[in-house]
Order: structure tokens, then C-alpha cells, then sequence
């Protein structure tokens, strides 16, 4: 692992999932997953989310279908919250939705839409406290 690797991937990690997010992630380490959250921040984060070619935000959406195809619902979730950090819009994240309910199906297509109200509402209720 080297080091400029993981300490760019912390930086984006951080700046896609949000710092307490990912502060809280690593805090709950334990010697079960240390080694794989310190891969996981090196070679997902440094140096995939980390190289030229591709946005953030071009990344986020295609997580999101690649998430709703493999059917993992927290981690939509996470990487919703993570796209609208990136700056996709709810036009974006609307026609990304109805694109997986074609290739991936319409029950994932609707679960997609489930989740994004569903953390579109818990952070608004967010900041209205």
C-alpha cells in the first residue's frame, strides 16, 4: 500500500461520503476489518475513485446502477448521498433511476426510487433541526 494512495484516497472518500461518515467508519475499526478498510481507502478510493478520466460525479452514477443491479440498498443509500455531494442533480439521479429500471429491472428501478426519497427526506428533516 503506499502511502500517497491511501491518503489521496481518504481525501476523496471523505469528500464524497462526508467526513463524519467516513471519521465514524474508521473509528468502528477492529482487528477484524483494519486491513480491509485500509484497502478499501487505497485502491478503491486512491487509486480507482482517484484517476483521471472519469468525475466524481460521473463515478457516483455509475455506482448507483452498478449498487441497484447487485441489489445492495445501504450502500445505494450511502453512494445516493455521496452523488448529491458530487453534484448530481435530481434530474440526473431521476434519469439514472428510470436507465437502471431498464437494464437492471423495474423492481431495482423502483427500490432506487424508494431509497432516494427516503434519504432525500431524512436530510431534510436534517436541516430543519
Amino acid at each position: 500500500m503506499a502511502k500517497a494512495d491511501y491518503d489521496r484516497g481518504l481525501e476523496i472518500r471523505k469528500e464524497v461520503l462526508g467526513e463524519e461518515y467516513v471519521e465514524r467508519a474508521l473509528k468502528n475499526v477492529t482487528d477484524l476489518d483494519r486491513e480491509f478498510q485500509q484497502f478499501m481507502t487505497d485502491v478503491c478510493w486512491g487509486q480507482t475513485w482517484g484517476r483521471p478520466g472519469l468525475t466524481l460525479k460521473q463515478r457516483s452514477l455509475i455506482n448507483l446502477c452498478l449498487l441497484a443491479a447487485l441489489n445492495r440498498p445501504q450502500e445505494f443509500a450511502t453512494h445516493f448521498r455521496g452523488a448529491l455531494n458530487n453534484g448530481c442533480t435530481l434530474d440526473e439521479l431521476r434519469e439514472t433511476f428510470i436507465q437502471i429500471a431498464i437494464y437492471a429491472g423495474f423492481p431495482a428501478g423502483n427500490e432506487a426510487f424508494r431509497i432516494g426519497k427516503q434519504v432525500l427526506a431524512e436530510l431534510q428533516a436534517s436541516q430543519k433541526t
